[in-house]
């Protein structure tokens, strides 16, 4: 009885090839030994909200805050997100000094609350939104959806002018920087 065991689990290591130590596979995605998602090395799938962010020459003020308000993790996750993206023009419409204060170490919680009012956890398309719509947001205000002329705006404010997919939701390019309400 014990030969038949020892040649039953011989002829199963021969039938998976023998291989002890397979070489590990060259993939196109891999994790950097330090980091979590966002570490993740992918130049063939989808990116996601912040390496489209990243991969955008307009939004290089907005990929700036996020790594200063040290929200590049969180928004690598999984998601789903919708993150409304302000372009480097509108930033310029911001006082300077005041984007200066909020780039420093003291101000980074009222960056991170600015950001996080710019973020919702869904996926949401801009044909799913309705003139009227409240959205919740992740620092835990709202926003108001206005339908004007056929454009979709955000809070009377910033108008979408463009979107962009991405592997953990989506990520609507706004023309204005959407400010919290004073608390």
């Amino acid at each position: 009885m014990n030969s038949f065991l020892f040649v039953t689990a011989l002829i199963m290591m021969m039938s998976c090839g023998g291989e002890q130590n397979p070489e590990p596979k060259n993939d196109s995605a891999t994790t950097s030994q330090k980091g979590g998602q966002e570490a993740v090395v992918d130049d063939e799938s989808q990116k996601d909200v912040v390496k489209v962010a990243v991969g955008s020459p307009d939004h290089t003020t907005l990929v700036a805050a996020i790594k200063q308000a040290e929200l590049v993790a969180s928004l690598s996750n999984a998601g789903p997100f919708t993150v409304f993206a302000p372009t480097n023009a509108a930033f310029d419409k911001v006082d300077q000094a005041t984007l200066d204060a909020l780039m420093t170490d003291e101000k980074k919680m009222d960056l991170q609350n600015i950001l996080e009012y710019h973020v919702t956890v869904s996926a949401l398309k801009a044909e799913y939104f309705r003139d009227g719509q409240v959205l919740g947001m992740v620092n835990g205000d709202n926003i108001t959806v206005n339908i004007v002329n056929g454009k979709v705006m955000l809070n009377h404010t910033a108008t979408i002018i463009a979107s962009v997919p991405a592997s953990n939701g989506i990520v609507h390019v706004i023309d204005a920087v959407l400010l919290p309400p004073a608390k």
